[in-house]
């Protein structure tokens, strides 16, 4: 972590300040902004939440961000409370981290780089590490000029007259670039090896259906609910990084395959959106999405639009079925819950549930098994006796309705999909 408190002197004292500066996100109340700020910083165990609140900035201070009152006024809550960092929610240029860092004695971090620590101590597999190591070397090298203020800087004059500070600069931006390349490298080799299992799953006759949604909209709890697995799933942001799949039997015992995703949030830092885009191309790949809502939060509709954003900007297409999941219905009033299942009736598309509960599940699952329910048609195969092999996938697909055996091999009577036969055909 940033602080420089030792394990043994229990979690850093962390300050969260939300600067409304009247512009970005606009739909969004700074008091529900300041809330979700609170709560990234609570994600973290190092670190304990002892005071939040709301700076209005009509203008920006370049040097500073924060008038020389406000700073000043900080300061001494800071020194009272014994805070060791303060966690700006929105950007927080170098030069004024800098310069913040020194006026109140403490660590600084801003939006960016507390996510980036939320995805570090987050990531378990090894492409989600790497993933977040390329993310945070590409942020780390727009800020060294924080790093070097110590070194002497260069007074004046072109080409190679450049000051010690400089010197180190540069040196510094090489040895991140040679990093960035050899992640990227790493990184290149995980991401062939994911490809080879994703072939190998469509070959699978098995649809796949992803889920996506805010962070903390309850999709790990919905993943847990349908599959009967265990991934963490706890009432705090980005609880879950990593995407895990399972295999589920719908009602009529059709098998899809299920996938969770990383949740997503408003102002994403642009590094997290690149680093992440290989894990969230599972999605590109679903027959089926579900967008899991919190439909109990305030904001909901401005993080529905959001994940929106997002799913466009990866290039989702418009073809690919999508439901809306109004998760967390238990969190409502009773008057308000009923109002909100007739709608659901209304509205196809559209369904309330409670992953907690389990309530409105069936019908969900049933109108999965509709969507995906793919016409079945008979086929006749005759398959040489050396081809063992695809006779037993043809069993275990569940997909024969006869055979006998001739001169030539096994004649054998299918009834499959359209899915099935080009995953028999690819084998």
């Amino acid at each position: 972590m940033t602080s420089e408190r030792s394990p043994a002197d229990g979690p850093t004292r962390a300050y969260v300040l939300h600067p409304d500066l009247r512009t970005g996100r606009k739909s969004r109340t700074p008091g529900n902004a300041l809330a979700e700020a609170a709560a990234l910083a609570a994600a973290l165990p190092a670190i304990e939440v002892v005071g939040a609140e709301i700076v209005r900035l009509p203008t920006v201070h370049a040097g500073m961000l924060f008038g020389s009152g406000k700073i000043a006024d900080l300061k001494t809550r800071f020194a009272e409370a014994e805070v060791g960092l303060v966690l700006v929610d929105g950007p927080v240029s170098p030069v004024q981290q800098r310069n913040l860092e020194k006026e109140w004695g403490v660590k600084l971090l801003d939006r960016t780089g507390l996510i980036l620590e939320i995805f570090a101590d987050r990531a378990r597999t090894r492409e989600g590490v790497l993933q977040v190591e390329l993310a945070a070397l590409s942020y780390q090298r727009t800020r060294l000029v924080r790093a070097w203020t110590h070194l002497e800087r260069q007074r004046g004059g072109f080409g190679f007259v450049g000051g010690p500070g400089e010197t180190q600069i540069e040196a510094d931006r090489r040895a991140i670039d040679d990093e960035v390349i050899k992640i990227r490298r790493q990184l290149g080799r995980v991401v062939k090896t994911r490809e080879l299992h994703r072939a190998a799953r469509r070959k699978v006759p098995f649809p796949i259906v992803a889920l996506v949604g805010y962070t903390n909209a309850g999709k790990s709890t919905l993943f847990n609910r349908m599959t009967g697995a265990e991934v963490l799933a706890k009432d705090m942001l980005f609880a879950t990084l990593d995407p895990t799949m399972r295999a589920v039997a719908l009602p009529s015992g059709q098998k899809v395959i299920l996938s969770d995703t990383v949740g997503f949030i408003s102002d994403l830092p642009t590094e997290l959106v690149a680093a992440f885009r290989a894990t969230l191309e599972e999605v590109l790949e679903a027959d089926l999405i579900l967008h899991v809502r919190d439909i109990s939060h305030p904001e909901t509709e401005e993080q529905a639009a959001d994940v929106r954003a997002i799913l466009e900007s990866l290039g989702v297409d418009g073809d690919v079925p999508l439901f809306e999941v109004w998760n967390k219905i238990d969190l409502l009033p009773e008057d308000h819950r009923a109002a909100l299942l007739v709608e659901d009736a209304r509205k196809p598309g559209i369904h309330a549930v409670s992953a907690l509960t389990g309530d409105g599940l069936a019908p969900l699952l049933d109108a999965i098994e509709t969507a995906l329910g793919s016409e079945r048609f008979p086929a006749d195969l005759t398959l040489p006796f050396s081809e063992g092999r695809r006779r037993a996938w043809l069993y275990e697909n569940g997909v024969v309705t006869g055979e006998e055996e001739t001169a030539k091999g096994h004649r054998l009577h299918v009834r499959w999909t359209a899915r099935q036969k080009a995953a028999f055909e690819a084998l």
